[in-house]
């Protein structure tokens, strides 16, 4: 695969459909000031936080309602033009970019907390609210929304792409956590799927088949997920290691072993070193596990002394403790700023990221022949990881005017993937497919499994105006 820096040769060869100025001016008709035309406008809704580029969308409209967003569909039909819906821009793998040309539809808007039911243990909200703000609405009701994929992602976005992050090995992702969803059809109806209830037997399971979709088949304007009680107690800890493998198998042995860990985050010593500078933390600089760990302060206790037991095995030292709030949100805002931290680290560099996940019996294998490749390479890299469920990330930090260090990225991303699949894992544990992975897509699921998914889309969208060009072509 050629280099994502010269994106040109990663996007689907589609020339973009045309827009035509009287489909524009009805937009303008209908939505006024919350249409844009402005270049920097669509600019900035033309590009993720990936390395992929292509040209801005013809217009932008911010909705404010779900009528907003359904009376912009029904134009986008009747004039055959591609809408590709925007939350917070965080993707990092070409989810909103107009390859094939189009309008962007912003809801970041609709960002109001819709109903709290707290005795049942559900939340419903608009798709533009972002996560932060969703357990802020809600901290008063002893209540917490655990899906924490580090960037300050919308629930609409985090929905779309099926997301999880650093709480998931414990409160799972996404996909178990939404339990109802609104949405506008690619003819602009509007459909509601699921209910509040915590199971259900109705039918076809169309909130999972939305979960997911990354924005191609419907576009989410409200979801129903579930609410966890804060716990009694939570502490957390970093723990240095001798080794990568050290740290690794000090998680599969924790997960299989049953112990109920909430987080247990891998950072290689690079990514320790770049954390150090960018945040001005004192970590050591080597293998380092962060973890943290929920229930009563017995469960707590019970459950830090397994692991530190464990880690003792494997060469674990310098176990410390992070026990009040503020310590343990320096913690977490360090690692969660590994990325910023990296990019930093290399001025002017670019960064291409990875995502893989593996059965957990298999991650020393996967990750541990993946460093001796990347090291071999000589691109400088970071390597952060959401081990205790199988799923890690490598960050290699390109020069963009030297395009043989994408080539090489892009081999190292194959191998990656492709020694993943035949472990029994997966391309993506939680970035999505967008436009990067759409041939690892096709090697994970086969051509059968595609051709389902090719005609569920166009049962759904027959004039493939919703997000067109990404996951799969037609």
């Amino acid at each position: 695969m050629n280099s994502p820096i010269a994106a040109q040769h990663l996007l689907p060869a589609t020339a973009p459909r045309p827009v035509s100025a009287a489909f524009l001016d009805a937009l303008v008709a209908r939505f006024g000031a919350q249409c844009s035309q402005s270049l920097a406008v669509r600019e900035q809704h033309g590009r993720d936080e990936g390395a992929l580029q292509a040209p801005p969308p013809a217009a932008v409209v911010f909705a404010e309602s779900t009528q907003d967003v359904a009376d912009a569909v029904k134009l986008a039909s009747e004039y055959e033009v591609p809408v590709i819906p925007y939350g917070a821009g965080s993707s990092i793998e070409g989810h909103l970019l107009a390859v094939q040309g189009g309008i962007s539809l912003d809801v970041s808007r609709m960002n109001r907390v819709l109903s709290v039911n707290a005795e049942d243990l559900t939340v419903t909200v608009q798709p533009g609210l972002s996560r932060k703000q969703l357990n802020e609405a809600v901290r008063d009701t002893g209540l917490f929304f655990p899906i924490d994929p580090g960037a300050d992602a919308s629930i609409g976005g985090m929905t779309a792409t099926r997301a999880s992050g650093t709480n998931a090995v414990r409160y799972g992702t996404m996909r178990e956590n939404v339990l109802a969803l609104e949405v506008v059809t690619a003819s602009g109806e509007v459909i509601r799927t699921g209910t509040r209830a915590k199971k259900s037997s109705a039918g076809y399971d169309l909130t999972r088949l939305m979960v997911g979709s990354e924005g191609t088949l419907g576009i989410i304007t409200e979801v129903t997920v579930r609410l966890y009680p804060l716990p009694e107690a939570v502490s957390a800890a970093v723990c240095s290691f001798p080794s990568i493998e050290a740290a690794v198998r000090t998680v599969i042995q924790t997960i299989q072993l049953g112990v109920p860990i909430a987080r247990v985050e891998l950072l290689d010593a690079n990514s320790v070193r770049m954390v150090n500078n960018y945040s001005k933390t004192t970590l050591r600089e080597e293998p380092m596990l962060l973890m943290e760990f929920h229930g009563t302060p017995a469960s707590v206790k019970e459950q830090a002394e397994t692991v530190q037991d464990i880690a003792s095995e494997f060469g674990g030292q310098s176990f410390e403790w992070a026990s009040t709030p503020e310590e343990r949100t320096r913690l977490w805002t360090a690692r969660h700023n590994a990325y910023f931290a990296a990019v930093s680290s290399v001025p002017g560099c670019r960064a291409i990221s990875t995502d893989t996940c593996v059965p957990i019996s298999r991650l020393a294998d996967c990750l541990l022949d993946s460093i001796t490749e990347a090291d071999a390479s000589g691109i400088p890299y970071f390597l952060v990881g959401h081990v205790g469920d199988g799923n890690f990330h490598f960050g290699y930090l390109l020069d963009p005017t030297q395009p043989e260090q994408a080539e090489k990225a892009e081999t190292l991303n194959h191998q990656l993937v492709n020694r993943a699949l035949r472990l029994g894992g997966t391309c993506t544990g939680e970035h999505g497919i967008g436009l990067h992975k759409m041939d690892f897509l096709v090697d994970e699921t086969g051509t059968g499994a595609i051709d389902m998914m090719r005609a569920i889309k166009r049962a759904l969208d027959p004039k493939n105006i919703l997000n067109p060009g990404k996951i799969f072509t037609l």
